[in-house]
């Protein structure tokens, strides 16, 4: 049994004074989850599941079920922190998402909120990872590729679907691996699927390569991945016009509880357009790679694990410029690893989704996004007028756009050029630019006087 401690009400406090909440109000949320769930403790005088599930069907009756799970969650934190520090065994909600190898603790607590919570729990029960005939052979390759610097997040979770298919089909357990992805293909029908079994052979025959190098190489079939492509949404390329819009708005974007927020956003957006960063990069700046100096920003450890330094436009260092300005009247901490980016609450730095969040509300009151939903342009987009507009350029003064490919590449930390070329969406400016080039190099006063002999 896992006891509570006897200075629980000290404990709450002192845990809730030391996080980093940004309203004021945040606190009372805690304090009002933590303490109700301390008195159900001392009913039971022990944080197990069945004190678990008086409190959260006492909180119910109080409370609606979206608030319950919140607080649910807020106390299975705590649960955590008490736990690291030994006050008690462990955390109940995490011991029972381990036992049922749940994918997260709201499932657990949607369980125990239920009227069978062991029936709901059971239900809730997936198969151990990597534990079919193929298991061990997969888990050993995404453990290699991960020793060797991979990251190989989406083989492993494309690995772990065809692992717990093969869990449920016992039957296939000795048949060769050609029935095995056969059958694995059948379970859908949709082009999505087909693709990701396709990866997955590849997967699979790599791995079985690497064991037995005489086993001949299976031939890849690129045609389930060209018939997911010809579904993707067609980038939208922002006009000059769209993107005046978009500062504007950011610049004078409504924020009363966070006066920094407009600068930080039309800085954000900059950034994106002129030197076409991903949301992720810009959310991992730090004051120490901006080098006003120079003229330049460093982008580190980003996508394929790449290290880049970008010269900007004098524009963009202008927005740099105005932006640490206003940091230093703002006495935000001036340390080189802080945050590019702050909060105007504990100076917190953006997080990657808090930008997304804010991007898309800059888009919706432009006009250029619907109100809901995940239809019309994209901040992504933004990445791809970067590439058009740079290429629309390069025609313009007559520079030739193949022979800097490479260069651009290297600007949007790209493995090679074939990254770089789906980026190119052609527009009329473009096929109109790319036409008049052509149009030049091949009139007939161009065409060099051949020589006629008899």
């Amino acid at each position: 049994m896992t006891r509570w401690p006897e200075d629980g009400d000290v404990i709450i406090e002192n845990y809730i004074a030391q996080l980093p909440l940004h309203y004021a109000i945040t606190p009372i949320y805690y304090r009002q989850a933590l303490n109700s769930f301390w008195q159900a403790v001392l009913r039971f005088g022990a944080t197990d599941q069945q004190t678990l599930e008086y409190w959260l069907r006492e909180r119910g009756e109080v409370w609606a079920h979206s608030t319950v799970q919140n607080r649910a969650r807020i106390v299975a934190r705590f649960l955590d922190t008490l736990a690291d520090d030994g006050r008690i065994t462990s955390n109940p909600i995490s011991d029972l998402r381990r036992n049922y190898n749940a994918s997260s603790d709201t499932g657990v607590v949607r369980a125990l909120m239920s009227p069978n919570p062991d029936r709901a729990l059971e239900a809730l029960r997936q198969p151990r990872p990597y534990a079919s005939s193929l298991g061990e052979l997969m888990r050993d390759h995404v453990e290699r590729m991960q020793r060797r610097g991979y990251r190989y997040e989406a083989a492993d979770v494309i690995c772990r679907r065809f692992d717990r298919f093969l869990q449920q089909r016992r039957d296939l357990d000795d048949q060769p691996l050609e029935i095995m992805l056969e059958h694995y293909r059948r379970v859908k029908a949709n082009a999505n699927h087909l693709a990701e079994c396709e990866k997955l052979a590849r997967i699979l025959n790599k791995v079985l390569c690497h064991d037995d190098p005489s086993r001949p190489e299976r031939r890849p079939d690129n045609r389930p991945v060209k018939q997911v492509a010809r579904g993707w949404r067609r980038p939208h390329i922002y006009s000059p016009e769209d993107i005046q819009k978009l500062l504007a708005i950011a610049r004078t974007y409504p924020s009363p509880r966070a006066p920094s927020r407009p600068i930080n956003l039309y800085t954000m957006l900059v950034l994106t357009y002129c030197a076409g960063l991903r949301i992720g990069e810009i959310a991992r700046l730090t004051l120490g790679d901006v080098d006003m100096q120079v003229g330049s920003i460093a982008i580190r450890e980003t996508k394929f694990f790449k290290s880049r330094i970008l010269p900007l436009s004098e524009s963009a260092m202008d927005a740099l410029s105005a932006l640490l300005k206003a940091r230093q009247e703002a006495n935000v901490s001036r340390s080189l690893d802080a945050g590019l980016f702050w909060h105007d609450q504990n100076n917190r730095q953006y997080c990657r989704a808090s930008i997304s969040t804010h991007f898309v509300a800059i888009l919706r009151m432009a006009g250029l996004k619907p109100a809901a939903g995940k239809i019309g342009p994209r901040i992504h987009d933004l990445r791809h007028t970067f590439v058009v507009h740079r290429i629309l350029d390069w025609y313009r003064q007559g520079v030739n756009p193949q022979e800097k490919l490479p260069y651009l590449a290297t600007y949007l930390g790209h493995r090679d050029i074939n990254s770089t070329l789906v980026y190119i969406t052609v527009t009329q400016e473009l096929l109109h630019e790319a036409s008049e080039r052509f149009r030049s190099f091949a009139s007939p006063g161009n065409a060099e006087p051949v020589e006629v002999t008899s």
